[in-house]
């Protein structure tokens, strides 16, 4: 878990303001990983007092466009946010309750999957979202099909 001087640096290492609503966000998605954006409100909120729903929404535009922070939308859920933004990996979703887990990039280089027709574009990232259900639904749904 970064620091707030290391968070701090990030946000000047990326030619961003530092501003407390900046490392509030930041520090709330290194908290909650695969947060979605009420959650970010709520963790902001706790330690900073009235931030406005704008402020935040903003201050994740801003860090997702530095790169200091990645945006997913698995099919059928609200945007989520994460801090792990220097690698290639993919997700796992739950379809019974909606949990979110990191899935490692299985074979090759960046991006692990080559397009079979790149049709001319210089392809820099591979998004696979494996999808089924977490071991906590499994089970239930499992109990559930022998009563």
């Amino acid at each position: 878990m970064p620091t707030t001087v290391e968070l701090e640096q990030v946000l000047r290492g990326a030619e961003l303001r530092v501003t407390r609503p900046r490392v509030a966000v930041l520090t709330a998605v290194h908290d909650h990983p695969h947060a979605d954006t009420d959650t970010i409100i709520g963790a902001v909120r706790a330690g900073l007092g009235d931030v406005s729903h704008q402020a935040v929404y903003d201050v994740l535009r801003v860090l997702t466009a530095a790169g200091l922070l990645r945006r997913i939308q698995p099919a059928g859920s609200v945007a989520r946010y994460e801090a792990r933004v220097a690698d290639n990996h993919h997700h796992v979703v739950c379809r019974g309750c909606g949990t979110i887990a990191d899935v490692e990039c299985a074979v090759g280089e960046i991006p692990c999957l080559t397009a079979s027709d790149d049709h001319g574009f210089v392809i820099d990232e591979a998004e696979v979202v494996y999808w089924g259900l977490c071991p906590d639904c499994a089970a239930d749904a499992a109990s559930t099909a022998i009563a």
